[in-house]
């Protein structure tokens, strides 16, 4: 595939799985009111219009015609009205649209993936069709319980007496367009009353034979064997309705038949009508890759569409790793030795460049780094999906909570974490929610069960809470079976309850007797935790039992260049997270206090936290052992807050994360406190400090 191919491929994935996105979430809040509105029938009806017409042009026919068949579905309910459908009518429409998404989805994911498409695409067309076809007969008993009629109809039994189809008795018409359709269509009426519905859009005057194709279904075998025909006064009617014909799909052929009545005009015009009879009769149908004409509101949205520009994430992954190599430059340049051997003068008119440098360093990035967020809400909008399918095959009556959807995250996290949010939900639904109604009123809760998803900002991360008011997890059942598989590590008696919900994190870990399609498996949270890990995030757990549980996820905003405190310890720089640091400060020893296993601990404002010696738990000969003469930087990560004690501070800096090479991945080094590095003004590398790990780690030491 050339790149311009390539190109035209990216953009058409790009579009198609906006739109099907979009059609979720029509579909998800529809569903919700029980009904469709006239908006999101018009739009759901140009989407599928759009994917029709892109996926003609790509070549990918399976799934042009799939969304042809539900674009013919929705002319008619937006030409009817959605109020002709009952409500039963509605419910199956909403499931038929469902299973319609899910298709397009998995043949798109097979061209993503290079996989042949399906090309038996019969049975769901005919289902489509069958729905279409249902809607069709129950109004034709609406319309004929109603004595509907219209007055320029000609017979059906007439018309299906076999003879060859003569010109209908039209005393006003001067042109006739006999139109056949392709054969093996399905619904011929109906695709042909589509025709004529596009030449009514457009104001021209006409009448059709049959007239009662939208109400009639036995005009279809009429149109199989003898096609249908549109009269018009005028030879500019004519015309102009030639323009619109030309540009509807499912027509095999058309034929313009000039009429010579008395009253005609003069020969010479006769002649005229009878070339243009001549050289427009047979016309080959245009192709059924055509576009229908454009509705007024997309129009209307073509200036905001010339606004936004698609670029490929490898391209802003280069542009972001330019930057940090960019900032890497800026603070060598800064922190040359070369620099003190200038005049007084001369350094202070290079610092003052230098500080503008800066400034304009900080600009770049915050603009590099705005081009990657984006909104979290694409991820939480797919989990009510999830949460609609698992509800009616487990039978649960369950409400999914969205909070802060608008969080915007560097989209390669938001790639990671959606399938960590997806496996979580899915476990909440399937074994953290009551098994029914009846259980839950007896518990002495809300018959309907509720999932929160919540997102938000903290100074440096994203805060996304996963939440259930189901039942809860039991710690004692959660050591029963990590027993019984032997994972517990040190005796029973010694895990705390926060240790005890970590346990359905390890490999192999499932408190589920039976497997399900949903979950039961034994493999699931070991993973969630490690792509969260991948991504610099952390999970945390907390359950009461019979009150639900919360999974909280922590992920870093972006994972490219931040702000740091550099501190020495020794001969060694860590860089620390501005975001993570309180405040730092001098202390006295007799300021410091020990709690009842020795360890030191200090008070700030009220509250006693411990003191984390990084040359001790590093084992670095550090500059000083006294607390008094080196400095104590108070941190704070998620709930976690302590103190860490350095020799110096060397001085605030924005650094570049480097993530550490593979070959460290064996050594846990996060579970060491060690997030990434970074490489200095002078060349070297400098270890930046993980403030949530090295506090579980030390802490467990001290």
């Amino acid at each position: 595939m050339d790149s311009n191919m390539e190109g035209m491929l990216d953009t058409y994935l790009l579009e198609t799985d906006s739109l099907l996105d979009k059609l979720d979430e029509m579909l998800i809040a529809d569903e919700k009111v029980g009904d469709f509105s006239t908006d999101d029938v018009n739009e759901i009806f140009r989407i599928m219009h759009t994917i029709k017409g892109s996926s003609a042009m790509m070549e990918f026919e399976s799934i042009s015609t799939i969304a042809h068949h539900i674009e013919d579905l929705f002319f008619v309910i937006r030409d009817k009205g959605i109020d002709f459908l009952t409500p039963a009518q509605k419910a199956d429409l909403f499931d038929l649209m469902f299973k319609s998404e899910d298709y397009l989805r998995g043949e798109i994911e097979k061209v993503k993936s290079g996989t042949p498409l399906n090309p038996d695409i019969a049975d769901f067309a005919a289902t489509i069709n069958a729905f279409l076809a249902r809607l069709n007969g129950e109004e034709e008993l609406s319309a004929e319980s109603a004595g509907a009629a219209s007055p320029a109809s000609v017979p059906v039994s007439d018309m299906l007496s076999g003879a060859s189809p003569a010109l209908p008795e039209d005393p006003t018409a001067r042109k006739f367009f006999h139109i056949f359709l392709e054969e093996g269509i399905g619904m011929e009426n109906l695709r042909a009353y589509m025709i004529l519905n596009a030449v009514r859009e457009c104001g021209i005057d006409f009448r059709c034979y049959p007239a009662d194709l939208d109400k009639n279904p036995n005009t279809a075998q009429y149109v199989i064997d003898n096609g249908f025909f549109l009269a018009f006064d005028t030879e500019e009617a004519a015309h102009n309705a030639e323009k619109i014909i030309q540009n509807q799909g499912h027509i095999r052929s058309y034929e313009l038949i000039d009429v010579k009545r008395e009253d005609a005009p003069s020969p010479a015009t006769n002649a005229e009508t009878a070339q243009d009879s001549s050289s427009s009769s047979q016309k080959p149908a245009p192709s059924v890759k055509a576009a229908a004409p454009a509705q007024p509101a997309q129009k209307s949205s073509a200036p905001i569409k010339q606004s936004l520009i698609s670029v490929n994430l490898q391209k802003l992954d280069s542009l972001n790793d330019l930057v940090g190599e960019i900032v890497i430059t800026e603070s060598m340049v800064t922190s040359s030795p070369v620099l003190q051997l200038l005049p007084q003068e001369s350094l202070d008119n290079f610092m003052k460049s230098a500080r503008q440098l800066r400034k304009l360093t900080d600009d770049l990035q915050d603009i590099t780094m705005s081009l990657r967020m984006v909104s979290i809400s694409g991820v939480f909008q797919k989990m009510n999906r999830i949460v609609r399918d698992m509800k009616q095959k487990l039978g649960k009556d369950v409400r999914l909570t969205i909070i802060g959807e608008d969080t915007e995250v560097d989209k390669t996290i938001v790639d990671s974490i959606q399938d960590p949010i997806m496996h979580i939900v899915r476990n909440s639904m399937d074994h953290g929610i009551e098994e029914s109604s009846a259980e839950r009123v007896a518990a002495g809760k809300d018959p309907q069960g509720e999932l929160i998803l919540s997102a938000e900002h903290t100074s440096s991360e994203v805060v996304i809470t996963i939440s259930d008011d189901g039942y809860g997890m039991d710690p004692e059942k959660l050591l029963d079976k990590a027993e019984d598989k032997g994972l517990l590590t040190k005796p029973r008696s010694e895990y705390s309850r926060k240790e005890a919900l970590q346990l359905i994190m390890l490999p192999g870990f499932s408190t589920n007797k039976a497997v399900t399609e949903f979950s039961g498996r034994g493999v699931g949270m070991d993973v969630v935790k490690k792509n969260l890990e991948a991504v610099g995030g952390s999970l945390s757990i907390s359950s009461e039992q019979g009150a639900g549980s919360t999974f909280t996820m922590k992920i870093p905003l972006t994972l490219a260049i931040m702000d740091g405190m550099k501190v020495l310890v020794g001969d060694t720089i860590f860089t620390i997270p501005i975001a993570n640091i309180r405040q730092s400060f001098k202390v006295d020893n007799a300021e410091i206090i020990r709690d009842e296993n020795g360890s030191e601990m200090i008070e700030r404002l009220d509250s006693f936290y411990p003191i984390v010696r990084l040359n001790d738990f590093y084992h670095i000969e550090g500059k000083y052992t006294d607390l008094q003469d080196g400095v104590l930087i108070w941190v704070e990560a998620a709930d976690r807050s302590y103190c860490l004690f350095v020799d110096d501070l060397i001085g605030e800096q924005q650094v570049v994360v480097k993530p550490l090479p593979p070959y460290f991945n064996s050594f846990n080094l996060k579970d060491c406190g060690i997030n990434g590095c970074s490489i200095l003004g002078d060349g070297n590398i400098c270890i930046i400090l993980d403030v949530l790990g090295l506090y579980s780690q030390a802490i467990e030491t001290i």
